[in-house]
């Protein structure tokens, strides 16, 4: 007898904490139809460009000249890029991966301690899809969100299944983040990231472990939507499954991001291309479901404080460029970007200059 979906899906999935992964492991025969998306948000396979690829940046020898042209270059023309030799030790990179199928693999009445009505912290939170109260289609994935706050609330609230992981990921990443932020800033004519501005660049950061579940009739429907990321800096960390695609310079067709063992995808947010005054691009990108394999994925994302008032920064409107953005408050700039679906480029049309 094929499994039956459960009557009440938000309660199965989210108040009970059996995630979409719960669903998947029920050996549904055909996807719910609450997760089926419009057919302009499916992906073609006839959109994507196959010859294409974002740029892979060894890092190896960091003080070449050379390394930071290629940084800012792919900044500017695709908005993302791999990195290898980056620094960060491939064990740190496997644990955080191997912690994140541990807290996925928690019994639900586990999970369910850190969703939004039960987590003991605002900065922690278990959830699925993307924004479930304002979204037409659901999207097939789960996510466990941590923002940094402190060493010490860190410790006392993450879950204990992956927090030494996830913090070690993030300790041991800050040194690439400077480093590729100090690149991004020179060509901005900010000659370094010090405490005066060090707080607007990456004065908070929040990583995600996020599981996608094998999908029934995964052409259906879509693990993250069209979207540009809010922060000013993204550090991916993908499995071998692939899935992540994003929008090629043309502005039409999409370009995979193939994953290679040991790499970091790195893409510019919302945050820097404001800052940047257009200089650098945030790019639309999205992930596809799969039907016979889960993924794992685990970005950093690295953000100016909620408090920060972001715009163009002066040093690149010093020889009279004229501002394409206004100043906002970022806590307002994310809540905007939280409070609707995924929609492609449109949370930044909320600071243009019109």
């Amino acid at each position: 007898m094929a499994p039956t979906i459960p009557s009440d899906l938000t309660e199965f999935v989210m108040l009970q904490g059996n995630g979409v992964k719960g669903l998947s492991e029920m050996g549904l025969k055909s996807l719910p139809s609450q997760y089926i998306q419009p057919l302009e948000e499916r992906m073609s396979m006839i959109n994507v460009v196959p010859q294409e690829s974002i740029p892979i940046i060894d890092m190896s020898n960091w003080d070449d000249p050379k390394v930071e042209d290629a940084i800012c270059d792919a900044a500017e023309k695709w908005g993302f890029f791999q990195i290898i030799n980056h620094g960060v030790p491939l064990q740190v990179l496997d644990d955080v991966k191997e912690a994140t199928y541990r807290f996925y693999w928690l019994p639900p009445v586990e999970k369910v301690k850190y969703t939004k009505e039960n987590s003991p912290s605002k900065h922690v939170r278990y959830g699925s899809s993307f924004s479930p109260e304002a979204e037409k289609a659901l999207e097939w994935k789960d996510y466990l969100s941590l923002f940094y706050v402190s060493e010490d609330e860190a410790v006392t609230m993450w879950p204990p299944a992956c927090r030494d992981e996830a913090l070690e990921y993030m300790k041991r990443s800050e040194i690439v983040i400077k480093r590729l932020l100090n690149a991004l800033m020179k060509r901005l004519n900010v000659s370094k990231i010090d405490e005066t501005n060090e707080s607007l660049f990456m004065g908070s950061k929040r990583i995600n472990l996020n599981y996608y579940p094998v999908c029934p009739n995964h052409d259906l429907t879509v693990a993250i939507g069209r979207h540009s990321d809010v922060s000013t800096l993204t550090v991916l960390l993908q499995d071998e499954t692939g899935g992540l695609y994003v929008r090629a310079p043309d502005h039409r067709n999409w370009i995979h991001v193939p994953p290679i063992s040991g790499a970091l995808v790195i893409n510019i947010g919302d945050a820097l291309q404001v800052m940047s005054n257009g200089r650098y691009k945030s790019i639309e990108h999205r992930v596809t479901t799969n039907g016979s394999k889960a993924r794992v994925s685990v970005p950093i994302f690295v953000n100016p404080r909620p408090s920060d008032v972001i715009g163009p920064l002066p040093q690149v409107l010093v020889n009279g460029e004229k501002a394409m953005y206004k100043h906002v408050l970022y806590s307002d700039y994310v809540k905007h970007f939280f409070k609707k679906p995924h929609d492609g480029k449109m949370t930044i049309e909320y600071a243009k200059i019109f």
